[in-house]
C-alpha cells in the first residue's frame, strides 16, 4: 500500500477542493438515491454493495479562484485515498467495495467532464495492475454501459472507484488493450503503485500524457 503525503504537508494546490461532506453511505448534501437505484441493472454488484453499506460517497466542491490544474491535483489525491480504501475493503468484500468522489462545480457539464479526464486517465493506469477500476460520470452527460445500453445521466459529477470484476471489466477496456491486459492479470500483492513514480500531480500528469491514447472505435 502507498503512503500519501502527510495531510499537513504544504501543497501549492491545497484548498482547490473544499470538503463538503465526509464519506457517507447516504449523503445529505447530494441526493444520489434515485440514480443509484436506476443503476442497479447496469452495475451487477451495486445493489448488493449498497445493501451491505459498501458504497460510499464523499462530496467536494471546487473552490473559486483556483485553476483547472490545481483542481485536478486535489481530485487526484482524493481519488488515491479512495483507491487505497477500496484496496483494503476488497480483500474482505471483493467486488462489493466501491467509493465515489462527488465534485460540485459551477462550470458547465462539459467542463466538469474535462476536469476529471486527466486524473481518471492516470488513476486507471496506476491501479489496473492491482485490480482497481475507475469511472468518471459528468452531471447530465449521457453514458453507456459495457453492453452499449444508455445509462441514466448522473445528477452530479463524480469519480467512481471500485474493485474490478476480472471476467467482465477487461472487455470494457477494449479501446485500451494494454490497460485491459493489466487488469485481466491484476494481483493486489500490497505493492506501492507509486514505487516507480512520485505521488505528485505534476510528475503523474506528465507520465499520463505519454501513455498510448485509446484506439478509436
Amino acid at each position: 500500500m502507498i503512503t500519501t503525503p502527510p495531510e499537513g504537508a504544504p501543497r501549492p494546490t491545497a484548498g482547490a477542493l473544499r470538503l463538503v461532506e465526509i464519506r457517507s453511505e447516504n449523503p445529505a448534501s447530494v441526493d444520489m438515491s434515485v440514480y443509484v437505484e436506476e443503476m442497479y441493472e447496469h452495475c451487477p454488484f451495486l445493489q448488493a454493495s449498497t445493501a451491505r453499506g459498501m458504497t460510499g460517497w464523499t462530496v467536494y466542491e471546487v473552490t473559486a479562484g483556483f485553476d483547472r490544474y490545481a483542481v485536478e491535483a486535489e481530485l487526484f489525491l482524493a481519488a488515491v485515498h479512495a483507491a487505497e480504501r477500496v484496496r483494503l475493503l476488497a480483500k474482505r468484500h471483493g467486488a462489493l467495495a466501491c467509493e465515489n468522489i462527488v465534485v460540485l462545480a459551477g462550470a458547465p457539464d462539459p467542463d466538469q467532464r474535462h476536469l476529471m479526464a486527466w486524473p481518471h486517465w492516470a488513476l486507471k493506469h496506476l491501479y489496473a495492475p492491482v485490480g482497481i477500476m475507475f469511472g468518471k460520470f459528468a452531471q447530465g452527460v449521457q453514458e453507456s454501459d459495457r453492453s452499449g445500453r444508455n445509462i441514466p445521466p448522473a445528477p452530479f459529477s463524480f469519480l467512481s472507484v471500485r474493485a474490478s470484476v476480472r471476467r467482465l471489466d477487461p472487455i470494457f477496456l477494449k479501446d485500451t488493450p494494454d490497460l485491459s491486459t493489466a487488469l485481466a492479470g491484476a494481483d493486489d500483492d500490497g505493492r506501492d503503485v507509486f514505487e516507480k513514480i512520485p505521488c505528485d500531480w505534476k510528475t503523474v500528469r506528465e507520465w499520463a500524457s505519454s501513455l498510448p491514447a485509446p484506439r478509436k472505435p
